[in-house]
């Protein structure tokens, strides 16, 4: 350990003893603890409530499905044990001094109950439920996900831009902009390691299969501590750990892919999950129409966890991707110029989790995540490309409950980082080769002086070491209030760094750099207020207000070629460039905006209701003359409706019940979005360039335009027509006993409207006269797939 690190690790060690002396004393004589499980299938649930009615102290369950009550006095107690879709659970419990209540619940699914909803235990579940969830955060199962309609088949990152506060560039990219930040602001995990690449080619899909999700945590901002590396988002993803009491598995098949994941016990220990997804574009649409290229892609995931012990549980996940491009200009020739390029990601993950004891929890974590793509094109340039960004990491994370009303988290991580890019043509050489280190630790304290207040802070160090040196901290806060049994008042605030920038391409996967003495760190600062409401026992309903402040944020430089200047040269006297020095424009940034959301979870009808008003600015060294201006991801105004529906029970006007099992129903889902038109970059004016004394193109009549350009605008001063858009979804499920059958139709852009991509400009010359047509580029038109799902 470098001064640095020691210094950053004394100042954590510090602000966490200042915690431990001041925090509240307990006269609490016990606990109770354990682990909450579907009794179908043995998957950990999370989220569940756990409450001790009497005494109205409880909590929820965590990512591993471990919950604990401390400080419980001595005494006779009945447990409540509740989730949305299972049957309620109550238990007695005898609490004593230093006698152990460990715990092992399973619920069982059962249709869900109205009169259940409003009885006491499960109105304080619903609310406290709402009252714990962090600001600006959502949480989504892969029964919601597969709900929303979808193109070809459900994808996790298009659901997510149904969202208030998250948009997309167009609709030939998954990538999510979150509050007026880029994709590579977002942290995507998988089972605790990074994805750096969550996008195969051209949008359509997503690197994560749905049907292997048990859990995906979503944090638009404001999150806590325990994160860090980004400035905009979070995205946290737990895979299934496998059905434990028996064989299960689930198929789909569509126009374009084809999936499976299946599940199964290993002996009584535990159980593996896996998933395999492959298309076959390249076997079918691209050997009949021309214009598709050759292309495929595949991902697969394997997962296994088990119960070492009463106090520990193991789970191994592996995960990997790869897509493969070979475009050919010309099919139908013998020689065709074409290009080849493949990517792929590969993640993997070991995680031990140890109770040391009731109040003591503990994660620890070893994970890879190795992201590559290769290029070639050699008919005409002779021009191969290798990126290659690999991350090893180990890292821990530990929670401390000391009572009901204090929390102590704390956590290190250190990784190490290979990032590779070489380009080879014939006139030249870029070879990029970095090593890294990146160290963080952190401590937050979560304290609750009473029922109605809930206060955490948090400080995480960053150290990052490269050719320069960088040491920041990291300061979060947060606060919630409850003003009264339904309704609460939230507040978030924090400091957030950045290591590492992206090149985006148009259709291919980003290429990565690090910050170093060319490239500062990237910072940010949020400030989120939000307000939370219960409305009648179904409902919530939840508005926001955000501010984000950037600092040393980058966009790729255009002209990095004509500013650059080699480094070296090789045998034959070509350039070699190894230095990413002028490769970005820097810049700082703004966003703001207010976003409200109606959101429904149970019922003959589910989903939300959202709208967002919001506003991004960047100003960038060198770009605009120096003037603000908003970026091409910017949208002011987003209605976003998503509404799934059960006809059966429609029918049968249980509109706040789950449905009951039946052997075939009916599933109907719309999704609705309205964005304000994109900015866009207008020409302000045209002017000729030529050579003397090659007069020609200045003659009138002459049709000969090699010369004519057009010089821009204000950058993106201009907005494109409103977007809007609305997708149709049509299930029937039929139940067979041991298996069912889902057929479904799906169409994306059912009024098939003509939303615009971009424009391009023809200028003609003619008697002396210039004109120019404003040419549209459309996005998707109306776009109708059919598929079926197979569930056994």
């Amino acid at each position: 350990m470098n001064t640095k690190q020691i210094r950053g690790l004394f100042i954590l060690l510090l602000f966490s003893a200042l915690f431990t002396n001041v925090l509240p004393k307990t006269n609490a004589a016990g606990s109770i603890s354990g682990f909450v499980y579907d009794a179908a299938n043995g998957e950990a649930l999370i989220g569940a409530s756990v409450y001790i009615k009497s005494l109205v102290l409880g909590g929820v369950t965590n990512n591993s499905g471990y919950f604990v009550i401390p400080g419980v006095p001595d005494g006779e107690y009945k447990l409540s044990v509740s989730y949305i879709g299972y049957k309620t659970v109550e238990k007695q419990f005898a609490v004593q001094k230093g006698v152990k209540n460990n715990v092992r619940i399973e619920l069982e699914p059962e249709a869900y109950n109205t009169g259940e909803i409003v009885v006491s235990g499960d109105s304080i579940r619903t609310i406290e439920k709402l009252f714990i969830k962090p600001v600006s955060k959502m949480e989504f199962t892969a029964k919601q996900i597969n709900q929303i309609p979808k193109m070809v088949e459900a994808d996790l990152l298009r659901a997510l831009q149904t969202v208030p506060g998250i948009t997309a560039i167009s609709d030939f990219s998954s990538a999510l902009y979150v509050r007026g930040g880029t994709p590579d602001q977002n942290l995507y995990m998988i089972d605790g390691a990074d994805v750096y690449n969550p996008e195969h080619a051209f949008g359509i899909f997503s690197t994560f299969n749905t049907n292997a999700i048990k859990k995906v945590d979503l944090s638009k901002g404001g999150f806590g501590a325990e994160y860090g590396g980004r400035l905009s988002s979070v995205m946290d993803v737990t895979n299934l750990d496998g059905n434990r009491n028996q064989f299960q598995g689930i198929a789909n098949i569509s126009l374009l892919s084809a999936s499976t994941t299946l599940q199964v016990p290993v002996g009584s220990i535990g159980s593996l999950s896996g998933s395999f997804r492959r298309t076959y574009i390249d076997q079918t649409y691209a050997k009949w129409v021309d214009e598709i290229p050759s292309y495929y892609f595949y991902d697969g995931n394997l997962k296994g966890f088990f119960d070492l012990s009463e106090n520990d549980k193991l789970s191994i996940s592996y995960f990997t991707s790869k897509d493969a491009l070979d475009y050919q200009y010309d099919k139908e020739a013998q020689e065709s110029i074409g290009f080849l390029y493949d990517w792929g990601n590969t993640t993997g993950s070991i995680n031990w989790k140890h109770i040391f004891n009731p109040q003591f929890f503990a994660s620890f974590w070893v994970t890879a995540s190795r992201f590559e793509s290769n290029f070639t094109f050699e008919d005409i340039m002779d021009m191969k490309e290798r990126n290659l960004l690999s991350d090893y990491a180990v890292k821990g994370a530990l929670e401390y409950y000391f009572s009901n009303q204090f929390i102590l988290k704390f956590g290190v991580e250190q990784k190490l980082l290979h990032g590779l890019y070489k380009m080879d043509w014939e006139s030249g050489k870029v070879d990029i080769n970095r090593n890294r280190q990146f160290t963080t630790s952190y401590i937050s304290a979560d304290w609750r002086p009473t029922k109605d207040l809930d206060i955490e802070i948090g400080l995480r160090h960053n150290y990052f070491n490269a050719d320069v040196d960088y040491s920041n901290f990291d300061p979060r806060f947060s606060a919630k209030y409850r003003l009264t049994d339904k309704s609460n008042i939230k507040f978030a605030a924090g400091v957030y760094h950045q290591y590492l920038n992206r090149i985006p391409r148009l259709f291919f996967a980003s290429i990565w750099t690090t910050a170093d003495q060319f490239t500062k760190e990237s910072s940010a600062k949020h400030l989120i207020l939000s307000y939370q409401r219960e409305i009648g026992d179904f409902v919530e309903f939840e508005t926001e207000i955000y501010y984000k402040d950037y600092k040393n944020i980058y966009t790729y430089n255009t002209t990095f070629e004509a500013e650059v200047a080699p480094n070296a040269f090789d045998e034959r006297g070509n350039p070699i460039y190894n230095s990413t020095s002028n490769l970005f424009n820097r810049g700082d940034g703004k966003s703001y905006g207010f976003e409200l959301m109606l959101r429904k979870d149970v019922g003959a009808i589910t989903g939300w209701i959202s709208y967002s008003l919001s506003k991004t600015e960047y100003n960038f060294d060198n770009i605009n003359q120096g003037n603000d201006f908003v970026p091409r991801h910017d949208r002011t105004s987003v209605v976003n409706v998503v509404l799934n529906s059960d006809i059966n029970s429609i029918f049968a006007g249980k509109w706040n019940e789950e449905p009951n099992n039946s052997d075939s129903k009916w599933l109907v889902g719309i999704n609705f979005i309205y964005t304000t038109g994109q900015p866009l970059t207008t020409p302000g004016s045209a002017y000729y360039a030529n050579t003397l004394p090659n007069w020609n193109m200045l003659i009138p009549g002459n049709d000969n335009m090699q010369g004519y350009n057009l010089y821009p605008a204000d950058i993106n001063s201009f907005r494109l027509p409103p977007y809007i858009r609305m997708d149709l979804s049509i299930t029937y499920e039929k139940n067979y006993g041991s298996w069912s059958l889902a057929p479904y139709l799906q169409i994306i852009n059912i009024g098939n409207r003509k939303n615009t991509w971009f424009v391009t400009y023809d200028q003609k010359f003619e008697n002396g006269v210039l004109t120019q047509e404003i040419n549209k580029v459309n996005m998707l038109p109306m776009l109708p797939s059919i598929g079926v799902t197979i569930k056994f």
